[in-house]
């Protein structure tokens, strides 16, 4: 079995986490800039078995896509392009930032650090992947 991995792509900013080999377990991995994260998860695929892919997927109220997917859409076509073997999935990324500021407070972190939006983005993809896992019990 090999791990789940999540995305949370921006157009500045990817937060990734992964879960534990048995998918037990949802942990942030890093945050890489946009323009890196392929040649990161390159990297990352030949050093971790990856079962799939979860690429979170901005939806408004009603369902319909936000306006972010104009910019997630090109990242997803070219994943694919570059790792057509790599099942992905697409999650539903409502509120995970709002989520995730409230983790971070929730778990103690000073404002500075909750400003961070490298640590955001990480700890959305985080919120995504558990979400995702949640989802399939």
């Amino acid at each position: 079995m090999g791990r789940i991995l999540a995305i949370d792509y921006g157009r500045k900013r990817v937060g990734i986490a992964v879960t534990d080999p048995m998918q037990i377990i949802a942990n942030k991995l890093t945050t890489v800039p946009a323009h890196e994260v392929i040649k990161f998860l390159e990297d990352y695929f030949k050093q971790e078995e990856v079962e799939r892919v979860v690429i979170g997927y901005p939806l408004q109220n009603n369902g319909q896509p936000s306006q972010s997917v104009e910019y997630i859409n090109p990242f997803i076509k070219n994943f694919i392009k570059k790792f057509p073997d790599m099942p992905i999935e697409q999650h539903d990324e409502r509120f995970t930032s709002n989520l995730a500021f409230r983790a971070m407070i929730d778990a103690g972190l000073k404002k500075k650090q909750r400003q961070n939006k490298a640590t955001v983005d990480a700890v959305s993809a985080t919120i995504i992947l558990q979400s995702y896992m949640e989802s399939k019990k």
